[in-house]
């Protein structure tokens, strides 16, 4: 990019393309390389491509996009989020141990305690809002970190510089899922993390049309190690659905501005009405380690998760609710809300749930586009009717 593009907006429209149009033509977009194979113009010395598994030109424009709004050195381009996460504790060995967030997601749990284990991988799930506690999990073969802030589906916030102190004290390397937060928010290698990942599905795709992940590492030795394992398992993301993650990035600026703005009025709601036991968001000033999250991002993100007082409440909700699909994922334009006790963390035995505050009575939303009156509004009826149900069966006691 040129010198003088600074600011993350206009990275995020321009980065795809380096600030210019395609030379032959004059198109404005990345051409889409529907190609396996390409031709080498020398017996001796093969050109930047030869097959698509180990580089495309679609893919390349995709990777460098991420690389610069993450600050990073190499971005890498995968066929999901997990094939991202999966690939990148494959840096691991056999005899290391990691440090994961407790709270985290679902598929993350799954695979550090049903794949990492059988490799002989040990992990320790750690209270990442405490660093002491951090501190005192860290073994001598501990050589990861893992965080993720704000968390799935609790919004727990972990501080960004202080597990990379803890991290590098120990000659540990740190990985952050920065899914919910995205680069317009939060970039966390600018906070000193070895390795940012992204189920680039959600925000950063935003249409719910592509399952897509993306890492970024800081330095690139650490990308040339990811990028070995990425073509070695071949988890690459197809061209075509490059070249639609490239699209969404350029309109991330007024999607997530218009979301995490009605996220937040949306919160206060929640929290004012007596049917709601609790609302996690970190942009409510009372929401745990508020301060830490606005010293290290500069938004507070589309998704919030709030509890109801049981499961009959919430399922009372949410078969009464129009406008939010009823769906796993999050970060589309379209409002989703999901369970997590049966969809983002049905991998989590219900004791582990229960530990990390996933109630049967928790619901999680990934705010939309809708326009935020008519979702209070729909939320306002839903919440009434689940209220009526609750007496019922209160007085019925």
């Amino acid at each position: 990019m040129s010198s003088f593009t600074t600011d993350i907006e206009t990275k995020l429209i321009h980065a795809s393309t380096n600030g210019k149009v395609e030379r032959k033509t004059g198109a404005v977009n990345v051409p889409i390389y529907l190609s396996s194979t390409f031709h080498q113009d020398s017996f001796e010395e093969f050109g930047p491509y030869d097959y698509s598994r180990s580089g495309n030109p679609t893919r390349q424009a995709l990777e460098d996009t991420i690389a610069e709004l993450e600050s990073g050195a190499r971005g890498l381009a995968f066929s999901s989020g997990m094939a991202a996460i999966s690939t990148a504790f494959m840096l691991l060995s056999a005899g290391d141990h990691v440090l994961v967030s407790e709270d985290v997601y679902g598929g993350t749990f799954r695979f550090v305690t049903q794949v990492l284990t059988k490799l002989n991988i040990d992990h320790t799930f750690v209270n990442m809002t405490d660093l002491q506690a951090i501190t005192d999990a860290v073994q001598p073969n501990t050589k990861v970190i893992y965080i993720e802030t704000p968390s799935n589906p609790c919004l727990n916030i972990t501080d960004i510089e202080g597990v990379v102190r803890i991290a590098k004290e120990n000659n540990c390397l740190t990985f952050l899922d920065n899914t919910f937060m995205t680069p317009l928010y939060q970039r966390p290698i600018e906070n000193g993390v070895d390795l940012v990942l992204h189920s680039a599905t959600k925000f950063l795709s935003g249409h719910s049309d592509i399952i897509a992940g993306l890492a970024v590492a800081k330095d690139e030795e650490l990308g040339e190690k990811l990028a070995f394992l990425q073509n070695a398992f071949g988890s690459i993301l197809g061209v075509q659905d490059c070249f639609t993650l490239i699209q969404g990035i350029k309109t991330l600026s007024p999607r997530l501005k218009q979301s995490s703005d009605a996220a937040l009025q949306i919160a206060y709601y929640l929290h004012d009405h007596e049917l709601i036991e609790k609302v996690y968001y970190p942009g409510l000033r009372y929401h745990p380690g508020h301060d830490i999250h606005n010293k290290q991002a500069s938004g507070s993100g589309a998704v919030l998760s709030f509890r109801l007082p049981n499961k009959e409440t919430a399922k009372a909700f949410v078969d009464n609710v129009k406008i939010p699909v009823f769906a796993v994922s999050l970060g589309g334009v379209e409002s989703i809300l999901s369970y997590p006790t049966t969809m983002s963390h049905a991998a989590m035995p219900s004791k582990e749930r229960e530990l990390r505050g996933i109630t049967d009575g928790l619901l999680r939303l990934s705010v939309g586009l809708e326009h935020v009156n008519d979702l209070i509004s729909d939320f306002d009826q839903a919440l009434k009717i689940a209220s009526q149900k609750v007496n019922i069966v209160s007085s019925a006691n």
